[in-house]
Protein backbone atom coordinates (compact mmCIF):
# COMPACT_ATOMS: atom_id res chain seq x y z
CA UNK A 1 0.00 0.00 0.00
CA UNK A 2 1.22 3.49 -0.88
CA UNK A 3 -0.06 6.10 1.54
CA UNK A 4 0.40 9.83 1.02
CA UNK A 5 -0.40 11.91 4.10
CA UNK A 6 -0.83 15.69 3.89
CA UNK A 7 2.08 16.17 1.48
CA UNK A 8 3.01 19.74 0.60
CA UNK A 9 5.93 20.64 -1.68
CA UNK A 10 7.09 24.16 -2.49
CA UNK A 11 9.75 25.61 -4.72
CA UNK A 12 10.54 29.10 -3.42
CA UNK A 13 7.21 30.92 -3.42
CA UNK A 14 5.38 28.36 -5.57
CA UNK A 15 3.33 25.60 -3.93
CA UNK A 16 3.38 22.65 -6.31
CA UNK A 17 1.63 20.14 -4.04
CA UNK A 18 -0.82 21.44 -1.47
CA UNK A 19 -1.81 19.13 1.42
CA UNK A 20 -2.26 16.03 -0.77
CA UNK A 21 -3.55 12.88 0.93
CA UNK A 22 -4.45 9.62 -0.83
CA UNK A 23 -3.60 5.92 -0.94
CA UNK A 24 -2.96 3.34 -3.65
CA UNK A 25 -3.77 -0.32 -3.15
CA UNK A 26 -1.20 -2.95 -4.06
CA UNK A 27 -1.68 -5.10 -7.14
CA UNK A 28 -3.58 -2.50 -9.17
CA UNK A 29 -2.91 0.10 -11.85
CA UNK A 30 -3.52 3.66 -10.70
CA UNK A 31 -3.75 6.59 -13.10
CA UNK A 32 -2.62 10.10 -12.25
CA UNK A 33 -4.02 12.75 -14.57
CA UNK A 34 -3.95 16.51 -14.86
CA UNK A 35 -2.82 19.30 -17.14
CA UNK A 36 0.80 20.42 -17.48
CA UNK A 37 1.84 22.11 -14.26
CA UNK A 38 -0.76 20.28 -12.17
CA UNK A 39 1.91 18.64 -9.99
CA UNK A 40 1.84 15.08 -11.40
CA UNK A 41 5.59 14.66 -11.89
CA UNK A 42 6.50 16.26 -8.54
CA UNK A 43 3.92 13.98 -6.88
CA UNK A 44 5.58 10.92 -8.43
CA UNK A 45 9.04 12.14 -7.45
CA UNK A 46 7.90 12.48 -3.83
CA UNK A 47 6.58 8.92 -3.83
CA UNK A 48 9.81 7.45 -5.22
CA UNK A 49 12.12 9.53 -3.01
CA UNK A 50 13.61 11.81 -5.66
CA UNK A 51 12.10 14.75 -3.76
CA UNK A 52 11.15 14.99 -0.10
CA UNK A 53 8.01 16.88 0.98
CA UNK A 54 8.28 20.12 2.92
CA UNK A 55 5.55 18.71 5.16
CA UNK A 56 3.61 15.47 5.29
CA UNK A 57 4.94 12.01 4.51
CA UNK A 58 4.85 9.12 2.05
CA UNK A 59 4.62 5.53 3.31
CA UNK A 60 5.36 2.41 1.27
CA UNK A 61 3.86 -0.63 3.01
CA UNK A 62 3.92 1.31 6.28
CA UNK A 63 7.55 2.48 6.00
CA UNK A 64 8.29 6.17 5.48
CA UNK A 65 10.20 7.28 2.41
CA UNK A 66 13.15 9.41 3.57
CA UNK A 67 13.36 7.73 6.97
CA UNK A 68 13.10 3.94 6.61
CA UNK A 69 14.76 4.29 3.19
CA UNK A 70 15.60 7.06 0.76
CA UNK A 71 14.48 5.05 -2.25
CA UNK A 72 11.88 2.25 -2.14
CA UNK A 73 13.80 -1.05 -2.37
CA UNK A 74 11.69 -2.72 -5.08
CA UNK A 75 10.91 0.05 -7.54
CA UNK A 76 11.18 0.55 -11.27
CA UNK A 77 10.46 3.92 -12.80
CA UNK A 78 10.40 6.30 -15.71
CA UNK A 79 10.34 9.93 -14.66
CA UNK A 80 10.55 12.42 -17.52
CA UNK A 81 12.80 11.41 -20.45
CA UNK A 82 14.92 8.28 -19.88
CA UNK A 83 18.64 9.07 -20.11
CA UNK A 84 21.12 6.67 -21.67
CA UNK A 85 24.68 6.77 -23.00
CA UNK A 86 24.13 7.61 -26.69
CA UNK A 87 27.23 5.82 -28.02
CA UNK A 88 26.37 2.46 -26.48
CA UNK A 89 23.78 -0.11 -27.50
CA UNK A 90 20.59 -0.71 -25.57
CA UNK A 91 21.94 -3.91 -24.03
CA UNK A 92 25.20 -2.22 -23.06
CA UNK A 93 23.27 0.54 -21.30
CA UNK A 94 21.19 -1.97 -19.37
CA UNK A 95 24.32 -3.90 -18.33
CA UNK A 96 25.82 -0.72 -16.89
CA UNK A 97 22.63 0.02 -14.94
CA UNK A 98 22.36 -3.58 -13.73
CA UNK A 99 25.94 -3.40 -12.38
CA UNK A 100 24.86 -0.78 -9.82
CA UNK A 101 22.94 -3.24 -7.64
CA UNK A 102 24.02 -6.63 -9.07
CA UNK A 103 20.49 -8.02 -8.75
CA UNK A 104 20.00 -9.40 -12.26
CA UNK A 105 21.83 -11.47 -14.84
CA UNK A 106 22.20 -11.04 -18.60
CA UNK A 107 19.25 -13.33 -19.26
CA UNK A 108 17.04 -11.01 -17.20
CA UNK A 109 18.12 -8.07 -19.37
CA UNK A 110 17.41 -10.06 -22.53
CA UNK A 111 13.94 -10.92 -21.25
CA UNK A 112 13.21 -7.30 -20.33
CA UNK A 113 14.20 -6.07 -23.80
CA UNK A 114 12.12 -8.75 -25.47
CA UNK A 115 9.12 -7.91 -23.28
CA UNK A 116 9.15 -4.31 -24.53
CA UNK A 117 9.67 -5.31 -28.16
CA UNK A 118 13.40 -4.57 -28.58
CA UNK A 119 16.04 -6.87 -30.07
CA UNK A 120 18.69 -7.57 -27.38
CA UNK A 121 21.28 -8.29 -30.08
CA UNK A 122 20.81 -4.93 -31.84
CA UNK A 123 24.19 -3.15 -32.01
CA UNK A 124 22.78 0.25 -33.00
CA UNK A 125 23.83 2.95 -30.49
CA UNK A 126 21.01 4.46 -28.46
CA UNK A 127 21.83 7.87 -29.95
CA UNK A 128 20.41 6.56 -33.23
CA UNK A 129 17.26 5.13 -31.67
CA UNK A 130 13.90 6.62 -32.51
CA UNK A 131 11.95 8.29 -29.69
CA UNK A 132 9.73 5.22 -29.45
CA UNK A 133 12.71 2.87 -29.20
CA UNK A 134 14.24 4.99 -26.41
CA UNK A 135 10.92 4.88 -24.58
CA UNK A 136 10.82 1.09 -24.90
CA UNK A 137 14.37 0.92 -23.54
CA UNK A 138 13.29 3.10 -20.62
CA UNK A 139 10.54 0.61 -19.86
CA UNK A 140 13.04 -2.25 -20.10
CA UNK A 141 15.26 -0.65 -17.45
CA UNK A 142 12.19 -0.05 -15.27
CA UNK A 143 11.15 -3.72 -15.29
CA UNK A 144 14.52 -5.51 -15.59
CA UNK A 145 14.93 -6.09 -11.81
CA UNK A 146 11.37 -7.43 -11.47
CA UNK A 147 10.22 -4.68 -9.07
CA UNK A 148 7.01 -4.84 -7.03
CA UNK A 149 6.22 -1.17 -7.73
CA UNK A 150 6.39 0.68 -11.06
CA UNK A 151 6.08 4.46 -11.32
CA UNK A 152 5.72 5.48 -14.96
CA UNK A 153 5.48 9.14 -15.97
CA UNK A 154 4.01 9.28 -19.50
CA UNK A 155 5.30 5.80 -20.50
CA UNK A 156 3.60 5.96 -23.92
CA UNK A 157 5.44 9.05 -25.18
CA UNK A 158 6.82 8.50 -28.68
CA UNK A 159 5.08 5.16 -29.22
CA UNK A 160 3.00 4.58 -32.32
CA UNK A 161 -0.40 2.91 -32.11
CA UNK A 162 1.03 -0.61 -32.34
CA UNK A 163 3.69 0.15 -29.75
CA UNK A 164 1.16 1.66 -27.35
CA UNK A 165 -1.06 -1.42 -27.68
CA UNK A 166 1.90 -3.71 -26.98
CA UNK A 167 2.93 -1.76 -23.88
CA UNK A 168 -0.64 -1.67 -22.55
CA UNK A 169 -0.71 -5.47 -22.84
CA UNK A 170 2.62 -5.68 -21.02
CA UNK A 171 1.37 -3.49 -18.16
CA UNK A 172 -1.78 -5.58 -17.78
CA UNK A 173 0.41 -8.70 -17.69
CA UNK A 174 2.58 -7.13 -14.97
CA UNK A 175 -0.54 -6.26 -12.99
CA UNK A 176 -1.69 -9.90 -13.26
CA UNK A 177 1.65 -10.85 -11.68
CA UNK A 178 0.82 -8.70 -8.66
CA UNK A 179 2.73 -5.54 -9.53
CA UNK A 180 1.50 -2.16 -8.35
CA UNK A 181 1.66 0.45 -11.11
CA UNK A 182 1.28 4.23 -10.94
CA UNK A 183 1.17 5.91 -14.33
CA UNK A 184 0.38 9.25 -15.86
CA UNK A 185 -0.81 9.75 -19.42
CA UNK A 186 -2.37 12.50 -21.48
CA UNK A 187 -4.20 9.84 -23.52
CA UNK A 188 -7.61 8.95 -22.09
CA UNK A 189 -7.46 5.57 -23.88
CA UNK A 190 -4.45 4.56 -21.78
CA UNK A 191 -6.25 5.58 -18.60
CA UNK A 192 -9.60 4.01 -19.55
CA UNK A 193 -8.03 0.75 -20.71
CA UNK A 194 -5.55 0.22 -17.90
CA UNK A 195 -6.46 1.93 -14.66
CA UNK A 196 -8.38 0.59 -11.69
CA UNK A 197 -8.43 4.03 -10.04
CA UNK A 198 -7.77 7.55 -11.30
CA UNK A 199 -6.48 10.50 -9.29
CA UNK A 200 -6.88 13.96 -10.84
CA UNK A 201 -4.53 16.76 -9.77
CA UNK A 202 -5.04 20.43 -10.51
CA UNK A 203 -2.77 23.19 -9.21
CA UNK A 204 -1.29 20.78 -6.69
CA UNK A 205 -4.59 19.67 -5.18
CA UNK A 206 -6.68 16.54 -5.62
CA UNK A 207 -9.74 17.42 -7.67
CA UNK A 208 -11.26 13.95 -7.89
CA UNK A 209 -10.58 10.34 -7.06
CA UNK A 210 -12.59 7.68 -8.85
CA UNK A 211 -12.64 3.91 -9.07
CA UNK A 212 -12.74 2.65 -12.60
CA UNK A 213 -14.83 -0.07 -14.18
CA UNK A 214 -14.12 -3.75 -13.63
CA UNK A 215 -11.64 -5.44 -15.94
CA UNK A 216 -14.49 -7.14 -17.82
CA UNK A 217 -16.27 -3.84 -18.35
CA UNK A 218 -13.06 -2.17 -19.55
CA UNK A 219 -12.38 -5.03 -21.95
CA UNK A 220 -15.89 -4.88 -23.40
CA UNK A 221 -15.62 -1.13 -23.98
CA UNK A 222 -12.42 -1.50 -25.99
CA UNK A 223 -13.96 -4.05 -28.34
CA UNK A 224 -15.30 -2.81 -31.71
Amino acid sequence: MITVEHVTKRFRDQTVLNDVSCSFENGKIHGIVGSNGSGKTVFMKCICGFLFPDSGKVLIDGKQVGKAFDFPPSLGLIIESPGFLPTRSGMSNLKLLAAIRHKVKKEDLIRAMEQVGLDPALKKPVGKYSLGMRQRLGLAQAIMEDPKLLILDEPFNGLDRTGATEIRSLLLQLKSEGKTILLSSHNHVDIDTLCDTVLELDAGKIQSRVSQRSTAEKHSKTQP
